[in-house]
């Protein structure tokens, strides 16, 4: 079995301490794939001490020059693509098209978005006849990710770090570790400096943990969850470091009656059910007029009935296992809660697929009849699980969409452009895709309240590795 070793100052370590592997388990099969051999504080410090020693001649590099490195990561990564594909299938159960259209394809993106967004921004700039204000990378740089978009959230928030003159350290999630380790042998292989990248595999409780709290990492970006997220930045208070969280989420999908409803509401069950609903953002609450909610019902239920689950490594558009066995128990108990709580089971339910009595696969799952006190339609479930709510007007939509702790992502669907923009102004949330609009990797992506703060994509994620330094007495030339 393989075993993932970390790699720092550019070479393959192994950990300093003793502690046992993990098995990396293949949710499709429940067999071990690999183990992480974990890392421990002491780790972290080797780690961060090569990120260091790497920061003053890097950051002194010309932005061509840091441009240059993410195009030969990028040539390296497009040369070996499908690597990365059968490494997220096998990790995370994605199912092959879906790994390779968008799961791996986002790595690609972000590196292309980023050189795009570093060469618009405003790098030094004279705001007075004597004061320049110039933007200077902020340091050593802890990213910690998670399992759900294992390079998509890696390659958010590694490339702007790079092309900004950052040198990192990478905690990749342990259940996930397949792709982080390929992309450092990508890394590797495309030349960048030792010690510019390092990768630190190991528990959040220890590695996470020891990263957040470290006094030479200056900055932390983490993605994960809303109870992770308050550990990580108490642990970072002490060293006052910046800190970026994308959190949690709880989206609502506002469907408005004079929508083409057909496509409409597929649309939306089929974007909460994407990743087998592993999505911070997908519009797990839908809101339907209640002129159409009935009508709308028969929509959904027969679209979620159409939607098959199967063996991720076959081609087609059907949804691969949870992730984990612990994903698949948290989501066996929401689906129990909401019937519980009284929610109407239209589609879905309790237990696996019929056929598929190995692997983490759970049954595509329908809610109606929800209200906002239920805690199917409060928490997090990170399942391809569906509450159907109604409303009765546009302020009454507005109050059950913001009636949550998270912020992230909404949606908004209508044929009125001026209703649409209203409501979108009025929701208390990160982000809001009008009418199936997709999102852009150059658009600021991050949420409001429990739901993190900072933003990653295009400027906005560039500029949470950069510092502002003003320069008084400066005389241009």
């Amino acid at each position: 079995m393989r075993s993932l070793q970390h790699y720092i100052g550019g070479r393959w370590v192994t950990p300093s301490g003793s502690a046992a592997p993990y098995p990396v388990i293949n949710p499709a099969t429940e067999q071990a794939v690999a183990q992480v051999l974990m890392g421990s504080a002491q780790d972290v410090d080797i780690a961060v001490r090569a990120a260091r020693a790497a920061f003053p001649a890097y950051a002194a590099r010309s932005l061509d020059e840091r441009i240059a490195d993410l195009q030969r990561l990028h040539a390296v990564f497009k040369r070996r693509y499908g690597e990365m594909v059968a490494a997220i299938t096998t990790e995370m159960g994605a199912p092959h098209d879906l790994s390779s259209g968008t799961q791996a394809a986002s790595g690609l993106e972000h590196i292309d978005a980023t050189i795009e967004a570093a060469r618009q921004l405003d790098w030094e700039r004279k705001v007075d006849r004597t004061v320049n204000v110039v933007r200077e990378p902020i340091g050593v740089c802890g990213l910690i990710t998670p399992w759900n978009w294992p390079i998509n959230q890696i390659m958010g928030k590694l490339a702007p770090a790079l092309v900004a003159g950052c040198t990192v350290v990478l905690k990749p999630s342990e259940q996930a570790p397949l792709s982080a380790q390929l992309l450092a042998e990508f890394i590797d292989e495309s030349g960048l400096p030792p010690g510019v990248f390092n990768l630190v595999h190991g528990s959040g409780p220890v590695v996470g943990a020891a990263m957040s709290a470290h006094p030479d990492i200056d900055m932390l970006s983490f993605t994960g969850s809303t109870r992770a997220g308050i550990a990580v930045a108490r642990a970072a208070a002490d060293t006052v470091k910046r800190v970026t969280q994308e959190l949690g989420g709880k989206s609502a999908n506002i469907v408005f009656a004079d929508v083409d409803l057909d496509a409409t509401i597929a649309r939306g069950v089929r974007q909460c059910f994407n990743n087998t609903g592993q999505s911070c953002s997908a519009p797990t609450r839908m809101l339907i007029e209640a002129s159409v909610y009935e009508r709308a019902l028969d929509i959904a239920a027969a679209t979620a009935r159409a939607v098959k689950v199967g063996d991720p490594t076959k081609p087609g558009d059907h949804l691969g296992p949870l992730a984990s066995r612990m994903q698949f128990d948290k989501v066996q108990g929401c689906i129990a809660a909401g019937i519980a709580e009284g929610a109407r089971l239209m589609v879905g339910g309790p237990g696996r697929p019929e056929g598929l009595g190995t692997g983490f696969y759970v049954r595509p799952t329908l809610f109606s009849e929800v209200h906002n006190q239920m805690s199917i339609a409060r928490d997090e479930i990170f399942g391809p699980v569906l509450c159907l709510m109604r409303f009765a007007t546009l302020d009454e939509a507005i109050e059950i969409a913001n009636d949550t702790p998270y912020g992230l992502a909404a949606y908004v669907q209508t044929a009125d452009p001026a209703k649409a923009q209203t409501v979108a102004r009025r929701l208390r949330a990160g982000s809001v895709r009008l009418n199936g609009a997709s999102p852009g990797y150059l658009e600021p992506f991050g949420g409001y309240r429990q739901s993190g703060n900072g933003r990653e994509g295009g400027v906005y994620g560039l500029l949470e590795f950069l510092e502002l330094k003003s320069i008084n007495g400066y005389y241009a030339s």
